[in-house]
């Protein structure tokens, strides 16, 4: 697929970088440009036009009272993978923007790290390189570190012109 902006021209030449570095490097870009995804210190597996995986450690700073990632925490990865799929393919001449955020809390998180996974199909690609604007649910997957999904969540993405 072509590249429809400037961040996937960037994401597209870290993604070229050995495995240890490309993640390292897609973290701390990340964490630049969206500062408090940085402070919270997200690690960016995976970066490509259709899939995201993004990481959290479960250290002190995103712990709840009872030792696991706080809730906010987990749905600030969750909205940073959805975001960084959408953000890759819309077009410079569109701005993205959260539509609808919705977590559905049904077990406790283990004490380890958080993982999430978010998807865009093909046809979902398509629709935000190509509308001016719209909107679209970002699949995503939130597992702790015993591999269950204590939150069911659901991100609507939209976007606009950027100059309106």
């Amino acid at each position: 697929m072509s590249q429809p902006n400037k961040l996937s021209r960037i994401v597209d030449a870290m993604n070229r970088l050995p495995s240890f570095a490309r993640k390292r490097a897609l973290s701390t870009f990340f964490g630049r440009m969206v500062p408090y995804t940085g402070t919270t210190g997200i690690r960016v597996e995976v970066l490509e036009p259709g899939r995201c995986i993004i990481s959290l450690p479960n250290k002190k700073r995103v712990q709840n009272h009872i030792g696991s990632v706080h809730a906010i925490a987990s749905m600030l990865i969750a909205e940073s993978a959805t975001g960084f799929l959408v953000g890759l393919n819309l077009p410079d001449s569109r701005v993205p923007v959260i539509k609808t955020v919705n977590g559905e809390f049904v077990k406790r998180a283990a004490k380890g790290e958080m993982r999430v996974v978010a998807h865009l199909t093909p046809k979902q690609i398509e629709l935000i390189r190509s509308s001016e604007k719209g909107e679209t649910t970002v699949p995503v997957e939130l597992h702790d570190s015993d591999g269950r999904e204590p939150i069911i969540i659901t991100m609507v993405w939209a976007w606009t012109p950027k100059n309106r």
